[in-house]
């Protein structure tokens, strides 16, 4: 097991600096063009010729990426080019107001669609199964954009319940999550419930459970102490996947809610060409990409024993 978590922290590694040195080629290979972002579009030729001279950037591309490489692993993201401040400075509030986001929106889904997934698989056919199935397949239907039209119509205009913006500007306010919290649950769980069922059903009709439901074991016992560790096995790796679009797949909801997170920095950055903002948010979505898919193998490997003893 130890060989196996060594094994997938190195492949973690290595993934990241190809990643990394794809992302340094991208936005930086061209160095004219970095020099053009920074000074402005009417920059004499000259000028441009004694920036890239004066920062380094008449050198190798691949002494500058280890460069860069070195800067990030200290925490040095670079001066944000719109901004005139440091990245960091920048990044990582947005990152943390993302992640508190992400992680109350990725509670809520889960328990709902866990829940609704193993009602809805337990009973295959039947009308409790239907009505879950219709809801889930009609909410995952909907864009974000839509839902967040929707809802907002609902809770601001109509009755009046929640603010129509999440940007915090009086601190942090509960209720001014709810709004983006409902758009992403809604479009997510439908997804994670469908599998769910889906893997539900399927452990349902196995002969150990058929055999236990004949020996006169409690129903609540068979599915919580058999059938539900074997039903989640393939939702599992679903599961960590929604991680990966909490953090970089919301800009839609934070751009219509005007919620001041890692995705609307990502898109103000894409739009306006700030070079080293793109970098370290695209570390950092790579890293949590990789990262959760290495969660969910090992997860996958706990669940399933077969894997784990092979």
């Amino acid at each position: 097991m130890l060989q196996m978590i060594l094994r997938r922290i190195g492949m973690m590694i290595l993934i990241m600096l190809v990643v990394g040195l794809l992302l340094f080629m991208i936005n930086e290979g061209d160095p004219s063009l970095i020099a053009r972002s920074v000074l402005g579009p009417y920059a004499q030729s000259e000028q441009l010729e004694a920036w890239i001279t004066q920062n380094g950037y008449d050198r190798s591309m691949f002494i500058r990426y280890f460069e860069w490489i070195a800067r990030v692993a200290t925490g040095d993201l670079g001066d944000s080019i719109i901004y005139k401040r440091p990245v960091s400075e920048i990044f990582w509030p947005r990152l943390a107001n993302t992640g508190i986001l992400a992680g109350v929106t990725f509670v809520i889904m889960v328990i709902i669609a866990l829940t609704l997934g193993v009602l809805a698989g337990m009973k295959e056919g039947s009308p409790q199964d239907r009505i879950i199935s219709v809801i889930s397949i009609a909410t995952t239907s909907i864009p974000e954009y839509a839902s967040a039209v929707i809802l907002a119509g609902i809770f601001v205009f109509w009755l009046g319940w929640l603010p129509g913006t999440s940007s915090m500007t009086s601190g942090f306010n509960v209720l001014e999550l709810v709004l983006p919290v409902m758009v992403l649950t809604l479009y997510g769980f439908g997804y994670i419930a469908r599998m769910t069922r889906a893997s539900m059903a399927e452990v349902m009709t196995t002969p150990y459970i058929r055999t236990a439901i004949l020996k006169g074991l409690p129903y609540r016992h068979i599915i919580m102490k058999h059938a539900l560790r074997n039903a989640l096995i393939a939702p599992f790796t679903v599961i960590m996947l929604q991680i990966n679009w909490l953090l970089s797949g919301v800009v839609v909801t934070e751009f219509a809610f005007g919620y001041k997170g890692f995705g609307a920095l990502l898109l103000e950055a894409a739009l306006r060409r700030d070079i080293f903002v793109i970098e370290a948010c695209g570390l950092a979505a790579v890293f949590v990409a990789v990262f959760t898919q290495t969660i969910g193998d090992l997860g996958y490997t706990y669940l399933n024993p077969r894997i784990r003893f092979k």
